[in-house]
Parts: C-alpha cells; structure tokens; sequence
C-alpha cells in the first residue's frame, strides 16, 4: 500500500538535501506534508530524493553556498530553511572555513532578507571557537554567524551519525576487510554518542514544524554512549572479521596523517580515501563527542524533543553486512 501524504503549500528549503543525512530529513518532512526545495551545487544528484513525498512535492534547484546569489533564488517564498551543508575533510575549493562558517553565514542573510520564519542549522557536538580542530572552529563560527543575523535560528549538534551511507561504521568495515590490523588513535579511549540519521532527520522536521524551542541549540547524541575501542571492536564482530587493535599516540597518529596525505597526492587520488585520515580528524578525537550534562538537564536533547533514539547496536548490523566474507550469505550453509 504506497504512503499517504498530507497536501500542504509551506515550502521549506533544505541546503545539502542531497546528502547523506539530508536524505533522511527529506523523507521526515515529506511525512508531515512539506513541500521540500532542495538546494544542491548538482541538482542531478538530487533526483532520486523525489519518490520520497507524492508526486510534485519534492524538487531540487541549483544553488553553491559560495555563490550568494543563487542562495537568494533557492529561498524565493520559502517559510521556513535547513542547512545541513558540511564537509569531513578539506579537497580543492571546499575549505572548511567557506562552507561551515561563511557558506553559514551567506544563507542566514538571504533568509533574513527573504522573511524566511524558520531557519535550523545543523552544526556539531564539539564546535568551538577555541578548539584546535579547524573543523569544530568552522562549526562554531558558522553558528555565531547564524545566530548575530538570525537569533531565533534553532541549532543542532548531533554526535557522530551513522546510518547505511555513513562514513563512520563503513569506515572501519572497509579498514578491517583491507587491513591486517585497525589503529586505535589515542588507545580508542575517545568516548562516542553515536546517533541515527533518522533521528536527527526527526529532530529537525520537529523544529521545522514549531515544535522546538527558537534560539536554542539542542545535542543530540544515541541512547549509549561507547569508546573507540569498543565501537571498532563491535565492527569486527558485526562483519566476522578477526583483526589486531593496534593502540597509536595523537602525535604518531598524526605523523601518519601527513604520510597518508603525501601518499595521496603523489599518487593523483587513486590511493583509497577511506584508508586516509586527516590532522584534523586527530584533533577531534582528542576531545569526547557526547551530549553534555547540561544539555541533558536543560532537555535540550532528543529525549527533550520527544524522540526516544535507536541505538546503533541494533541498526548498524543490518548496512554492516556487506563487508563479511560471504556478504549476506555469513552463516549459512547450503542443505
């Protein structure tokens, strides 16, 4: 039986909708009877978000957050705005500073001037002005951005999100079907709140619809909160495979980095992405990305918003299975 959809004329405009979280975030305010523009440097990469909502409901237009103009045509009439734009690591002209921070900063200002009544940024557990990662330094200057233009504009910080596309859980599932042994960057003490993209899709659609509180930032992490160690070590055992844990220093951690990124460019990017790591991806695991206590006390969570979250223990295995040696077959045998 296909999915009803409530008709409705709000439109909101969702930047990055075609990303591996926007996906998510598309379907939850398609549910509740959005119409959904979704702003993307390749709208042709946004095609397949449209069977998603009822016919109509869901289309993608052309806009690049370094180009403001265009962010001012992806508004026109829209009530309410997501930017959910972000980058992992740095390549070419997407710089971390020009997509998290300015790119931030260009569409609060078009949305500011197209009356725009909603507006949610997605930033990150961990964003600081002070921090020593350039990518939780982008984050938090992109959300005082947001906020000297737009007070009312709602925040949210989710912890690191898996789903099927993530590149966290898959991560390290490539790693040990490649590799004989996994690092464990600063021992794998650094302690995680793994949340589900649906989660934070639902969290979102919720703000979008009024039901958050405005000017807020809400942290929104899983129901458990795990180390490295036992995150990888929870990968090896959803994909059968049995690998070394090899404990590594911040500094030798970072020394491999700068190999990993020689390597890299000596070789004209054919050296696999997902066996490089970056200094600033050292940087951030010095630090946990957990929900704060204050946050938990304030509700400014997902349990505050009235989502009770999935833990990644139950939905990871099923995206996981693909890197076992049999795929899905593992464990079976023929009668």
């Amino acid at each position: 039986m296909a999915e009803q959809f409530v008709k409705t004329n709000r439109l909101v405009t969702v930047f990055g909708g075609s990303g591996f979280v926007g996906r998510h975030v598309v379907r939850a305010l398609a549910r509740r009877g959005w119409r959904i523009r979704v702003a993307s440097r390749r709208p042709d990469l946004a095609f397949h978000l449209q069977p998603l909502g009822d016919v109509g409901q869901i289309h993608a237009v052309q806009a690049n957050v370094r180009h403001p103009q265009s962010i001012v045509h992806a508004l026109r009439d829209a009530q309410a705005a997501i930017n959910l734009v972000g980058i992992l690591h740095e390549s070419g002209a997407q710089r971390f500073d020009a997509i998290h921070h300015l790119g931030a900063q260009s569409i609060a200002k078009a949305a500011k001037q197209a009356g725009t009544e909603i507006f949610v940024q997605m930033s990150a557990i961990g964003a600081d002005p002070s921090g020593s990662s350039v990518y939780a330094k982008t984050k938090a200057f992109g959300e005082a951005a947001v906020r000297q233009i737009l007070p009312d504009a709602i925040i949210m910080r989710p912890s690191v999100v898996f789903g099927p596309e993530d590149q966290f859980f898959n991560r390290f599932a490539a790693m040990a079907r490649l590799m004989p042994a996994l690092p464990l960057i600063g021992g794998g003490a650094t302690k995680l709140q793994p949340v589900f993209a649906g989660d934070v899709a639902t969290a979102i659609a919720l703000a979008v619809d009024g039901k958050a509180k405005p000017g807020i930032i809400y942290e929104l992490g899983g129901p458990e909160v795990a180390t490295l160690r036992r995150i990888i070590t929870f990968v090896l055992t959803a994909t059968g495979r049995r690998r070394r844990l090899v404990s590594i220093s911040f500094g030798r951690a970072r020394s491999l980095a700068f190999v990993t990124a020689i390597i890299r460019k000596l070789s004209l990017g054919l050296f696999p992405e997902i066996l490089t790591i970056t200094s600033d991806q050292v940087k951030l695991l010095r630090a946990d990305n957990i929900v704060s206590l204050q946050a938990e006390a304030e509700g400014r969570t997902l349990r505050g918003l009235g989502i009770a979250p999935e833990p990644f223990e139950t939905l990871v295995p099923s995206y996981l299975y693909r890197y076992r040696k049999t795929g899905q077959f593992a464990g079976m045998r023929a009668v």
